[in-house]
């Protein structure tokens, strides 16, 4: 396969940075690309380029991005609107202040510091048309368009998962549907019943693991009336509820042992009994389970029943994590995201993910699988505010836990190691040490160094505009 290499030969870049190795860093590498680099430390000598020459895409470190840095970019995108301008954040991303709306109106995208050239020259070549263009984050293969109503994927890994859904649909026999919590398994046995002969039938779950171990059976079986205190009625359960259709029983693996021998009499007979009751009762049911656990591991320790296992390991699924499928979550992202703003009867257009957003989402671990996504954009849908055209990293990285992103990538918190002050040192440059250390804890938000300092952000915007 041809590998054509993005080229920005024509582009014209402003790089405003104080960082002299950093800055020497982003022109060389720049300039490799064919791009015209105009590189500054100052916003003044920034300010008479500007005047002079055509810039294309403006870079600023977030720490020279003060009001009148601001103004100025302002102005040159008022009369340049197709000018890109991009804030360069230390660490964990960049959390520009919210009330900052005039920064939200004019800006395109935060970057991480150190600046990923590559990165950058895909995101820069794209915005203004040149080859190769980023892939279309509508849903494309033939199978994820069979399965469009039930899942959103388009990852080799999902693919591999439900290549074979058409075929145990069609099926009448058990599945087993293993994968980590947040996955979807729930969401696989629905699709699997509404493709099914059985569709016209039930579809009933029910999570082994959420019901106290003395009255799953009754859940499950059913009861007669007297069978023990506080049966006042004669009660069906699921298997009989579930009649002429599937039957879903979550987490599998943590049904007592005791009600496994009877779960896989009733898959061998077709029959149950009520508790309490004598009375045979014949029951159409498919099985349909799902589990997180190794049941193979569970079956040596003596945990799940070896032949139940077998019994209900007839059609196997298994579900990738998210991790393991990243080319979804930006479509998976953006699918949440936009049934959350239509949740809520916000007018279209809705706002997109800048580039740099999606390869946050698309580092971070998501634990909670599809789950923990769903909650983070809708969390982000509801406080986003309503002016915004971009979703940035700033407004993802507040609702994703305790991880932060570094230029290591995705990492948990470390304590912080503090800073050395040396005997002698005056106190306006201790006063520049702690603040510079602050900024660099909180990626650059001055609001929260502020907060950190124990002072006022009047004062930390004084003191960095000296």
């Amino acid at each position: 396969m041809l590998n054509i290499k993005p080229s920005l030969s024509g582009l014209s870049i402003l790089v405003i940075e104080d960082d002299m190795a950093s800055l020497n860093k982003i022109e060389s590498g720049l300039k490799k690309y064919g791009a015209q680099v105009y590189s500054t430390s100052t916003v003044e000598k920034a300010s008479d380029i500007l005047s002079r020459e055509h810039i294309h895409v403006i870079l600023v470190s977030l720490p020279l991005a003060d009001e009148k840095c601001l103004d100025i970019i302002k102005n040159y995108k008022s009369k340049h609107p197709d000018a890109l301008f991009y804030l360069l954040a230390e660490q964990n991303y960049c959390l520009v202040e919210p009330v900052e709306e005039s920064v939200r109106q004019i800006l395109d995208d935060c970057l991480q510091k150190p600046l990923d050239i590559e990165r950058f020259v895909r995101i820069a070549a794209a915005s203004f048309g040149r080859p190769p263009t980023s892939k279309s984050l509508s849903v494309i293969e033939p199978l994820s368009a069979r399965t469009k109503p039930y899942f959103i994927f388009r990852s080799y890994p999902m693919r591999m998962a439900l290549s074979h859904l058409p075929q145990i649909a069609a099926s009448d026999r058990t599945v087993l549907i293993s994968g980590e919590t947040g996955t979807g398994k729930e969401l696989v046995a629905r699709a699997i019943h509404m493709l099914s002969s059985r569709s016209n039938g039930p579809f009933v779950p029910i999570n082994c693991g959420a019901i106290p171990e003395s009255l799953i059976e009754s859940e499950l079986f059913g009861h007669e009336k007297g069978a023990f205190t506080g049966a006042l009625h004669n009660r069906k359960g699921k298997f009989e509820t579930a009649h002429n259709g599937i039957l879903f029983l979550d987490e599998i693996g943590d049904m007592p042992l005791i009600l496994q021998i009877r779960l896989l009499r009733v898959l061998e007979d077709g029959e149950i009994y009520r508790v309490g009751g004598d009375k045979r009762i014949p029951v159409n049911v498919r099985v349909i389970t799902a589990t997180h656990m190794d049941l193979e591991n569970a079956v040596r320790n003596g945990l799940f029943r070896e032949d139940l296992y077998y019994r209900l390991n007839v059609l196997r699924m298994h579900l990738p994590p998210l991790r393991e499928r990243i080319d979804d979550i930006p479509i998976l992202a953006l699918h949440f995201l936009e049934r959350a703003f239509d949740e809520m009867g916000r007018a279209k257009p809705y706002p997109a993910f800048s580039p740099e957003t999606i390869y946050l989402l698309q580092q971070y671990p998501w634990r909670g699988n599809v789950r923990e996504l769903r909650n983070v954009m809708t969390r982000v849908a509801t406080l986003l505010p309503s002016d915004i055209k971009h979703v940035f990293p700033m407004h993802i990285v507040s609702h994703l836990g305790e991880t932060k992103i570094t230029d290591r990538g995705i990492d948990t918190p470390q304590t912080s190691s503090g800073i050395f002050i040396q005997q002698g040192t005056t106190l306006e440059r201790a006063e520049d040490l702690l603040i510079k250390d602050a900024l660099k804890q909180t990626g650059g938000n001055r609001t929260k160094a502020a907060k950190l300092l124990g002072i006022s952000l009047r004062t930390i915007r004084r003191k960095l505009n000296k």
